[in-house]
């Protein structure tokens, strides 16, 4: 969501690496080494494992992050909670009058073009699988479910990877959010024109395979975290980053 831990050194095992999607270029053995290192440390300065924030059920948390996308975690939780309150049941939201939705999440950024998607969103939802639920997706693989909610027009790789991440299912996924992407730029772990979607299969390959959820959600958040109080967007403060010596970005702010 743009919201907007101690492991033991990890060796880099090339022969576990996750097997590259269609398209999906496989990294290097020392990307691999150095997405583990920053893992590693990052994992000292937060603790791991970090608890999981919240325990939506998977379509609460479909709604949760459409209303997220570009939009500060204060202002999201509240929206959220404002349609909750409005309507206990996600059916009575699918044919509300949209204008009433859109007051209601009225905090979010754009909140005109999130009321309709985010009931449209559900439509899909109940005509693809007839019922609004998203339990079911507990049965597939990780890609396949990724791959489900992904053919749902409006939501993308962070949301669907959230939805397995952040909510009960609690399905091995990586999110990338604005912050986790910046620092991912910065250390050189992806390139400066790769954006936020097709990092995503990016970030993921240079972790191992069998990785638990626990542990890819450690990973997207002790990245995020990193970006939200050392690695700033504006003025980071590199000469307190424990990831100063891997980072080609901080090294030639210092230079």
């Amino acid at each position: 969501m743009p919201q907007l831990f101690d492991h033991a050194p990890i060796a880099p095992c090339p022969g576990r690496a996750r097997p590259a999607r269609r398209g999906v270029p496989q990294p290097s053995d020392d990307l691999r080494a150095k997405a583990l290192e920053v893992h590693r440390r990052l994992g000292a300065v937060f603790g791991l494992p970090i608890p999981y924030f919240h325990s939506l059920d998977p379509l609460s948390e479909l709604v949760s992050s459409l209303l997220s996308h570009r939009t500060r975690n204060a202002e999201s939780g509240r929206a959220f909670k404002a349609l909750r309150a409005r309507f206990p049941d996600w059916s009575d939201l699918v044919d509300a009058d949209t204008a009433e939705v859109e007051a209601l999440i009225g905090g979010v950024t754009w909140p005109e073009a999130k009321a309709p998607r985010i009931q449209q969103v559900l439509r899909d939802v109940l005509q693809r699988h007839g019922g609004l639920d998203l339990d079911f997706l507990a049965d597939m693989d990780p890609e396949e479910a990724r791959a489900w909610l992904a053919a749902i027009p409006g939501v993308g790789p962070k949301t669907s990877a959230a939805v397995l991440s952040f909510s009960t299912l609690r399905m091995p996924a990586l999110p990338v959010d604005s912050h986790h992407h910046r620092v991912a730029q910065r250390l050189g772990l992806i390139g400066p024109k790769v954006d936020v979607g097709p990092s995503h299969d990016l970030l993921r390959a240079q972790l191992p395979a069998d990785w638990s959820a626990q542990d890819l959600y450690d990973d997207h958040e002790v990245l995020m975290l990193h970006g939200q109080k050392t690695c700033h967007f504006r003025s980071p403060a590199c000469g307190a980053c424990v990831l100063l010596d891997l980072c080609p970005a901080g090294q030639a702010r210092g230079a």
